[in-house]
């Protein structure tokens, strides 16, 4: 197995434009990733990940992700269990304001009153998935981590990140003509290079049973994937000097 990034939460929200519930559930999800939680949280843009955005729907293969809608239709989370997998948790704001006995907002733009209340609970309720699903606990004593990994500010800037740049990279390669995206590759080769391995007939099980514990491969495709990735591994060895 390879070393994935550090270990994120992603954040969906809904691009429900019009109900104000839309407009809370992402200034919500933007309090968490620029103010609340902004180094354990990442954003995955739900348009792009609809689209086919591959680096998106890979971080949410293999991270936990929020989804936050507006209402009971939950689209957000849909879609990402359509595409990716389930979410690791589903908040609908009209539920969450049920639940607390809140009024529901009004405003599109401009949110009242009761839209800023919603906006600041959403984003509790976040911030406390978060927390429970990166194991870490929460002072409220103290308004912070407790026992949290120290992170200068220097290193990690508070500021919203997307998942298409801080998520697993991902490479396409054609195969029996056809041109399939695989997660992870590049680091599976980056790390067989640094362990030495020649690009060998012998290595092409052990690239396949690698690149399978990320990818789903076809029943009897087997042999044609073996041959394409040792081909493509054979061409990265040609182009990448060991560090």
């Amino acid at each position: 197995m390879v070393d994935l990034p550090k270990k994120k939460v992603g954040i969906v929200a809904c691009s429900g434009e019009e109900m104000a519930e839309g407009t809370v559930t992402r200034l919500a999800a933007l309090k968490v990733l620029e103010e609340l939680r902004p180094n354990d949280t990442v954003t995955i843009c739900l348009p792009l990940f609809l689209a086919g955005g591959e680096g998106d729907r890979a971080f949410a293969r293999f991270y936990p992700t929020i989804a936050v809608d507006g209402c009971e239709k939950r689209c957000a989370a849909r879609a990402t269990e359509l595409y990716s997998s389930k979410p690791a948790a589903s908040i609908a704001v009209s539920e969450l304001l049920s639940e607390n006995g809140l009024e529901r907002p009004a405003g599109l733009r401009q949110l009242n009153k009761a839209g800023v209340k919603a906006t600041q609970v959403t984003a509790e309720r976040m911030a406390e998935i978060v927390d429970d699903l990166l194991g870490k606990r929460w002072s409220r004593t103290q308004g912070e981590v407790i026992e949290v990994e120290m992170v200068s500010e220097t290193q990690e800037t508070k500021q919203a990140t997307c998942a298409c740049g801080s998520g697993i990279p991902v490479q396409d390669v054609v195969i029996d003509g056809q041109t399939i995206t695989l997660v992870a590759l590049p680091l599976i080769f980056q790390n067989l290079q640094s362990a030495g391995k020649a690009s060998s007939d012998e290595l092409a099980e052990e690239l396949l049973e690698t690149v399978k514990i990320y990818n789903p491969i076809p029943p009897g495709a087997e042999e044609n994937y073996a041959l394409a990735l040792l081909r493509e591994y054979r061409t990265y060895c040609q182009h990448e000097v060991p560090a």
